[in-house]
């Protein structure tokens, strides 16, 4: 399953930090994380910042971790921030993943783009 959201106005970091801590909440593992920032090329005091994250849940069978989801935020804090998370549902359960979306949609819904 993809979920693809446009923010308004909202710090992209701000936005990656509280992704990972309401999928923690959710028992997901923290992955790879990487977190970059590059200025516009005709505006050298404004910046872009990309991000991305994996998480991993337990396999209880094997003992092993499994990557179930990545997380792609893309934006300025002027402008349009860009967030698409990429998800396996079968490893992260229905109860889960609502939870996981109503907090995100809470907390960053009344910045949320909606529409064409």
């Amino acid at each position: 399953m993809q979920i693809r959201k446009t923010y308004r106005e909202v710090n992209p970091d701000l936005l990656f930090h509280e992704i990972r801590d309401f999928a923690r909440k959710q028992g997901a593992i923290v992955g790879e994380t990487k977190l970059e920032t590059y200025s516009q090329p005709t505006d050298s005091s404004s910046h872009v910042t990309r991000a991305t994250l994996t998480l991993k849940v337990l396999d209880e069978a094997s003992k092993t971790e499994k990557e179930f989801c990545q997380v792609h935020v893309v934006g300025s804090a002027k402008g349009d921030t860009k967030l698409m998370i990429d998800v396996d549902e079968r490893l992260f359960p229905q109860p889960k993943l609502p939870a996981f979306l109503g907090d995100l949609d809470f907390v960053f819904g009344t910045y949320e783009v909606k529409g064409p």
